[in-house]
């Protein structure tokens, strides 16, 4: 007769789960051991029992040198998981900061232009201060930076403007040098003189 499948669920009765922890623990604890010795692996267990009593295993070795061999190898994606947190955290601060200083200037210019946005309290306000000068000191900055850019461009135009003045400067004195240099060459490779002698006034 086939066994029927056995259905998990929380035992109950105190003393059929104290039987079935004491069968199941044991077990366990031989799959581990077989575990270890059939494939060479380092196997480390621990159990709780629930009275709280404490259950251990470590078939190669000393369990705290598992467990530290455990920490170094998960240590990279332990520091990995915090990093992450920490920037989701930030994230969601920086988000939170955001909206504050949203609704704070929506309430500043309701209050300002008369559209029934409530009075603001004198922190309210002092912050709205604060930010505004956070505000024109980020836009002055960025101004500036914008200017020294447009700057640095005519700079940099104004560079190759007189690069290229000098090239041209250049090109046309090795003109003029060429050219005089011909003229002299072909005056000098004349068979002939260029003036004729006059007879009649040779007497």
């Amino acid at each position: 007769m086939a066994r029927g499948k056995v259905q998990l669920k929380r035992i109950e009765n105190p003393v059929h789960k104290q039987v079935t922890f004491c069968k199941r623990r044991a077990g366990l604890l031989k799959k581990a051991k077989e575990l270890s010795v059939l494939c060479d692996a380092d196997v480390g267990v621990f159990i709780f029992s629930p009275q709280g009593k404490l259950y251990e295993l470590a078939t190669k070795g000393t369990m705290q040198g598992l467990i530290e061999r455990y920490m170094n190898c998960t240590k990279g994606f332990h520091a990995e998981s915090e990093t992450e947190d920490k920037a989701t955290l930030d994230s969601k601060e920086e988000v939170e900061l955001m909206k504050h200083e949203i609704n704070l200037l929506q309430k500043g210019l309701w209050s300002m232009f008369g559209y029934g946005g409530g009075t603001m309290t004198m922190d309210e306000l002092h912050a709205l201060e604060k930010n505004l000068e956070s505000y024109i000191y980020h836009i002055r900055s960025a101004k500036m930076n914008i200017l020294f850019q447009e700057i640095q461009t005519l700079k940099n135009k104004e560079g190759a403007l007189k690069a290229a003045n000098k090239h041209l400067q250049e090109k046309m004195e090795e003109q003029i040098e060429v050219f005089g240099n011909g003229l002299t060459t072909v005056a000098n490779n004349i068979p002939y003189p260029l003036t004729i002698h006059n007879e009649i006034f040779q007497y």
